[in-house]
């Protein structure tokens, strides 16, 4: 951790450099505040999906299709979680803000993959609070996981752990 204006802050686990708006694969973990059980509950090894689990399925079914050069692999929603793998189809490519740098327009498109993610949360925070009456308060932790994945074989892998992932939640550590 490191003290930005006298105050800790948590570092980026982000890549430093990495444009995260090339093609490829994404492996993707979002947890709810306080790891607070939402979505709905495992019985019998499956997920039973409640009226917000429903909707952030809607909402990260919606990235592919609001964003041509994405597409949604392998996801699944737990109580408290999502894990899902994006793919980037081709590099995202947006119009430099007006009187931005050369280096900040760079900077933004290697931040593409934080965009996708932040509007996602957002629209399914905003969804959650209008039906709980509870306008601005927080639905998923700060920030969220991101791993990019390099090769088939850890592709695959990581498209079986999605899958069994419900038949293993007695020992998930984010089940509370």
């Amino acid at each position: 951790m490191s003290l930005f204006k006298n105050k800790y802050r948590i570092e980026s686990i982000r890549l430093p450099e990495y444009d995260y708006s090339l093609p490829g694969y994404y492996f993707i973990n979002i947890c709810t505040k306080n790891r607070e059980n939402l979505f709905g509950e495992i019985k019998n090894n499956k997920m039973n999906l409640s009226a917000f689990g429903h909707l952030v399925k809607r909402q990260w079914r919606q990235i592919s299709k609001i964003r041509k050069n994405i597409v949604s692999d392998a996801f699944i929603i737990i109580p408290n979680h999502i894990h899902g793998i994006l793919t980037i189809v081709e590099a995202i490519h947006e119009l430099p803000l007006q009187g931005s740098s050369p280096r900040g327009w760079a900077k933004r498109r290697q931040m593409m993959l934080s965009k996708i993610i932040g509007q996602f949360k957002m629209q399914t925070a905003k969804q959650i609070n209008q039906f709980k009456n509870t306008p601005g308060l927080p639905v998923w932790q700060r920030n969220y996981y991101e791993h990019i994945i390099r090769n088939e074989s850890e592709l695959n892998r990581i498209r079986v752990y999605i899958k069994n992932n419900p038949a293993n939640w007695h020992n998930d550590r984010n089940n509370t």
